[in-house]
């Protein structure tokens, strides 16, 4: 074992969607000028590391469901590879679940002053950590009933949006709503991409997911469902506030990457041909925050 397998077990390439729904709540912040480098950059680390936490869950969960096999399409885990052990695992998510309290913590302490807001992240902070851990983990994970979009989009959109503005602002505002759900969309297609990759092995082994439910062909109109609405409610929002043209360009514009990656994954017949569009729907979703962050804020 090697610091190159527990850097393989983390998934950098998934990383960057922790890191979507923090940048487009501190720019919003900015909008209504309020913000802070020390809120934007604990908010970062304590995302970062509930990601991490959630792969690592994930790894775990799927080792001990027989899930992660030799017919799993997607990178081989660092459990299956034998690289890791079960009990090491474990300690890491311990280890990792520690740190993102630590870190979560440190994020309310220094931005919220009532009792109340303490509580009520503080709460949703814990159940931030149950939740990445649950999805994969205990006698009935959550993921494997098909919940795991609803959860996704709740924590990357509703909630990591809107929080990271409060955080920033003490306050909460309707126009919100917006950005938050296209945001979360997004992660939602990542995961979907996901989970068409992974159809039939998930099937075979009761991981009931969206797709698995839909079948590959209508996971696909899902799937553009998901980037489609994600990139309308981005040009809602610019358009109803009355951005300037450039802004309402630049939204605009993410329609382009999102045709591209509908396009390909349109043209890929099975699931060992989506495998490939995992990273572009990462790098998709990542562009198509950053472009809507500068948009609202040039």
């Amino acid at each position: 074992m090697s610091a190159s397998h527990w850097l393989s077990a983390a998934r950098p390439k998934t990383l960057p969607l922790a890191l979507t729904s923090i940048v487009t709540g501190s720019c919003l912040a900015y909008t209504h000028q309020h913000f802070s480098w020390k809120v934007s950059l604990l908010a970062l680390l304590t995302a970062t590391l509930l990601q991490i936490l959630s792969n690592l869950a994930n790894d775990f969960g799927d080792a001990k469901q027989g899930t992660d096999n030799h017919d799993r399409l997607g990178p081989t885990r660092a459990i299956q590879s034998g690289e890791i052990t079960a009990k090491q695992m474990q300690v890491a998510m311990v280890v990792c679940s520690i740190l993102s309290l630590m870190s979560g913590l440190a994020l309310i302490l220094s931005s919220l002053t009532t009792l109340l807001d303490i509580a009520i992240f503080l709460g949703l902070g814990v159940l931030a950590i149950f939740c990445a851990i649950a999805y994969t983990v205990g006698k009935r994970p959550y993921g494997y009933m098909g919940l795991g979009d609803l959860a996704v989009f709740v924590f990357f959109g509703l909630l990591g949006v809107g929080g990271t503005f409060y955080l920033h602002t003490l306050s909460i505002s309707g126009d919100l709503l917006l950005p938050a759900t296209a945001t979360g969309l997004l992660a939602v297609a990542v995961l979907n991409v996901n989970n068409m990759r992974d159809i039939d092995n998930d099937k075979a082994f009761g991981k009931t997911t969206v797709a698995v439910r839909l079948g590959l062909t209508k996971a696909k109109q899902y799937h553009a469902f998901l980037i489609l609405t994600a990139w309308l409610a981005y040009l809602a929002f610019v358009l109803s506030n009355h951005c300037s043209s450039l802004s309402v360009l630049m939204t605009a514009l993410i329609l382009v990457p999102s045709a591209l990656h509908l396009r390909a994954l349109q043209s890929a017949k099975d699931s060992l041909a989506i495998a490939p569009l995992m990273a572009g729907v990462v790098k998709l979703a990542l562009i198509a925050n950053l472009v809507f962050s500068l948009a609202i804020i040039v």
